[in-house]
């Protein structure tokens, strides 16, 4: 056979490229409507999943030896409660959120320790946050600086509170602030650490920060049975200078929580602690052995999802 001439390959060609444009021309509606289709399904998805939500979340991230809990309310309302060291909050923020999600309404830090906030630099820097909340203790920290500075550059609403402020996430999702009740300007850092109490329904859940002994039980003498929470985020990574028997007893929790890192050198959590918490029955959950731990309530009980 002899071979094909190149006007034959053009002809060819020609005739290729026109079949292929006459495919494209007849399918075209038909790529277009499928596609269409897929767009609206996800978008459905995400706003179904946000609207029909009666669903409080709370996440305690694996941040290894730091502390970060993300909060979100029944409407999507999103809290961040600290954020670790470095930027590995980001990797555990991407897998607790959706892609397409990139704003925190509040981030909160506890306190000035670079274990509490210095993750929260990459996290002003790469999420929307619409509000910045610390106790406003003094600090020298280069970290401190750092957070403050990014707030400024992102234009992020810093503000101080107090106990007795509130915010308010839902119409019935708040966190409360119990510490502390004045200026804290000149006290350690840990000792000034927020104290919190998140409330869905009849739902609860307690953050310390690092706050010491002394400050767990002067709150549970002005407190008492209102300290009463679900789930206990230990304070100080379940160091012996906090879980006072006395905020054990009278916050009476199904669920402590201890973030720290695996084989830190800090030997946290320590044994006394542990054995205090299982001593009241309180089921005890380490991110260093569990990874990220995320707990759910529909206002009337808690439940663990992993």
């Amino acid at each position: 056979m002899a071979p094909a001439s190149k006007s034959d390959d053009k002809g060819d060609k020609e005739s290729g490229d026109k079949n292929d444009a006459g495919w494209a021309r007849e399918h075209l509606p038909i790529v277009l409507v499928a596609a269409l289709a897929v767009v609206t399904v996800l978008l459905y998805t995400a706003v179904y999943q946000v609207a029909s939500r009666d669903t409080l979340s709370v996440t305690f991230l694996d941040v290894g030896q730091g502390d970060a809990a993300l909060i979100e309310a029944p409407n999507g309302a999103q809290l961040l409660i600290d954020g670790g060291r470095g930027a590995r909050v980001i990797r555990e923020l991407g897998g607790a959120m959706p892609f397409w999600d990139r704003s925190i309404e509040v981030v909160l830090a506890t306190h000035p320790d670079s274990d509490h906030i210095g993750g929260l630099v990459d996290v002003l820097r790469r999420y929307s946050v619409a509000a910045l909340v610390r106790s406003g203790v003094a600090s020298e920290s280069g970290v401190d600086d750092a957070l403050l500075g990014a707030a400024g550059a992102a234009r992020v609403d810093v503000r101080e509170l107090r106990a007795g402020d509130t915010l308010r996430l839902s119409p019935r999702v708040h966190f409360d602030i119990l510490f502390p009740p004045v200026d804290p300007s000149g006290m350690d850092p840990n000792d000034a650490s927020l104290v919190g109490r998140l409330v869905y329904g009849d739902t609860s859940f307690l953050f310390s920060g690092d706050a010491p002994k002394a400050v767990e039980e002067y709150l549970a003498d002005i407190y008492t049975e209102n300290l009463r929470s679900d789930v206990l985020k230990v304070g100080h990574h379940g160091s012996d200078t906090s879980t006072a028997l006395a905020w054990i007893g009278w916050s009476s929790p199904e669920y402590a929580v201890i973030s720290a890192g695996e084989d830190n050198s800090y030997g946290h959590p320590h044994a006394d602690v542990v054995e205090r918490l299982e001593r009241f029955g309180i089921k005890v959950l380490e991110t260093a052995k569990e990874g990220a731990i995320t707990f759910e309530s529909n206002g009337e009980r808690v439940r663990l999802v992993r």
